[in-house]
């Protein structure tokens, strides 16, 4: 069987409001656009990579990082309102017409999403590959809101339930209704029939790949959020952990003996040990007292599975401290969750 034409098509405007030039913008000292291109080229399927820009910087750093700009994208087709499908057509009917070439499946990768797994692509890929019925893949998530419970909102505010599948579900506990998942945009596979023959991006069948991850970069915000998660990826950080009311449950009776771990803290911590980070754990254990706690928490920490480099009955300096004062705490389980 001849080798199947894929192709990674990066749609990358310049014209962003939200984010001024943000696919172009630097995160973790790399053009945000870059991490898609080298998501793609990761890839053991993908054998075509193209950006399509109406911008002649971005196409030059597109090339800079190993894709194609074969053409620069008519401004019709790099508005806000610009659909999907006019990208796509626009990009089929240039390769069609000037190269006589048209993919077997399109890889879509949004740039706004610096993290992705290559072999979650790969894995969508196979899904097209192994069933020709199939028109469409795309990436999503699990709904943490239970759409059964939500409401359309009348003028006279009389309630109307967004699903009606289910009687009453709005009624029922949320651990009897099924569950639901939205496309979170990560990754889209379609096949080029979808736009030249069916006027759609996904066509009639289509499936979909389950993603935990979620890194859409949009705002101002998201840029900061992101990046410092990258740097900690790459490791070489220095942490520092308070061991109660974060590594350990408190105990308000100052009985440490007895203290609970708190087991999502733990994994998190011992993902940033993975990653090369290093590791220091300090308490106050003791301080009040003066009981010697230091053996016992060596044989917590041991017990529970705490990755770490450092035990001190005291606070050392560090790039970071986490504590349970700490306001961004949850910045570290809403991220980590993610890796789950």
């Amino acid at each position: 069987m001849a080798e199947k034409k894929i192709l990674a098509l990066i749609p990358a405007r310049s014209g962003s409001k939200s984010v001024v030039n943000k696919n172009i913008r630097k995160i973790n000292g790399k053009p945000m656009m870059a991490y898609s291109i080298e998501h793609a080229k990761a890839s053991k399927y993908i054998n075509r990579i193209i950006v399509s820009t109406d911008s002649e910087e971005y196409a030059q750093i597109a090339r800079e990082y190993g894709a194609e700009t074969p053409f620069i994208r008519p401004a019709e087709y790099a508005t806000d309102t610009a659909l999907d499908i006019d990208v796509f057509a626009h990009a089929l009917s240039f390769l069609k017409e000037k190269e006589d070439y048209v993919p077997d499946i399109i890889v879509q990768l949004r740039p706004t999403y610096p993290f992705r797994d290559p072999a979650d692509i790969d894995a969508m890929i196979e899904i097209m590959l192994n069933d020709e019925t199939v028109d469409a893949v795309r990436s999503i998530k699990k709904n943490e809101v239970v759409p059964h419970k939500m409401w359309y909102v009348g003028e006279d505010g009389t309630l109307d339930p967004i699903l009606k599948d289910i009687p009453e579900a709005y009624n029922m506990p949320r651990q009897q209704l099924p569950d639901t998942y939205y496309q979170n945009g990560n990754v889209d596979l379609l096949r080029p029939r979808n736009v030249t023959e069916l006027h759609s991006m996904t066509g009639k069948k289509i499936k979909g790949y389950v993603m935990k991850e979620m890194y859409d970069v949009d705002t101002e915000a998201d840029f900061a959020r992101v990046d410092d998660f990258m740097r900690i990826r790459q490791g070489g950080k220095l942490f520092v952990f308070d061991i109660d009311g974060v590594i350990a449950m408190k105990r308000e009776d100052l009985d440490y003996g007895q203290a609970m771990p708190n087991e999502r803290m733990i994994r998190i911590i011992n993902k940033l040990h993975d990653w090369g980070n290093r590791i220091v754990l300090f308490t106050a254990r003791g301080y009040v007292t003066g009981i010697d706690w230091k053996p016992v928490t060596e044989k917590q920490m041991q017990n529970w599975g705490v990755k770490y480099d450092e035990l001190h009955m005291g606070k050392p300096n560090a790039d970071y401290y986490v504590d349970d004062k700490m306001l961004d705490l949850e910045f570290l389980y809403r991220e980590f969750d993610k890796e789950e």
